[in-house]
């Protein structure tokens, strides 16, 4: 069969893991460090590794015979990523809705941005920041909004004890802090 007619499964499909998908009816919330890291990203994609990809896919294409080009193969489906990459990032900028915590009026109610200390049922306090869904980092306790800690804590107030659902059952979170800062969303370089 002519090899036009079938569909190679390159993966190409922009299909995202479920934490991954900006709520139907919602905003796809971010913070100006996050956008920021994401507008790098894709600079970087489309100023420098897609040209340089491109130049080796060239010079592969060039050597003949492409069929067990190993060059030319890899590049051709690295391409394919980096173009998957490039829609992806150009999507979530297009429809951002940049928050900054620090333009914030003060108030102790939880909302996006928020960096939140709570008391757990064990005893252990724990801080995490409500971030938006590409900004998730654990190490640094940055929590998607779209998470169910973060769902359970939002419009809450410091001193609210609010359920939490988890497979174990419920656990009541007490709200000790509430505080709106600026992040470090940004990875260093």
């Amino acid at each position: 069969m002519n090899k036009a007619f079938t569909k190679e499964s390159d993966g190409d499909d922009d299909e995202l893991p479920p934490e991954m998908a900006v709520p139907v009816g919602s905003k796809n919330y971010m913070t100006p460090g996050g956008w920021r890291r994401l507008g790098r990203e894709l600079y970087d994609l489309v100023h420098k590794e897609r040209p340089h990809v491109t130049n080796v896919v060239n010079w592969a294409a060039s050597n003949g015979d492409r069929s067990e080009n190993a060059d030319y193969q890899y590049g051709k489906r690295r391409l394919r990523e980096i173009d998957r990459r490039i829609r992806f990032l150009q999507k979530r900028l297009e429809n951002a809705e940049v928050v900054d915590p620090e333009t914030r009026e003060a108030t102790d109610q939880i909302f996006f941005s928020a960096t939140v200390s709570y008391l757990r049922e064990d005893g252990r306090e724990e801080t995490i920041a409500i971030v938006g869904i590409d900004e998730t980092d654990m190490k640094r306790n940055y929590v998607s909004w779209t998470s169910p800690v973060a769902r359970a804590l939002l419009k809450a107030r410091e001193g609210d004890v609010v359920p939490l659902r988890t497979p174990h059952g419920v656990e009541d979170l007490e709200i000790i802090a509430v505080s709106y800062v600026a992040l470090q969303t940004e990875t260093p370089d």
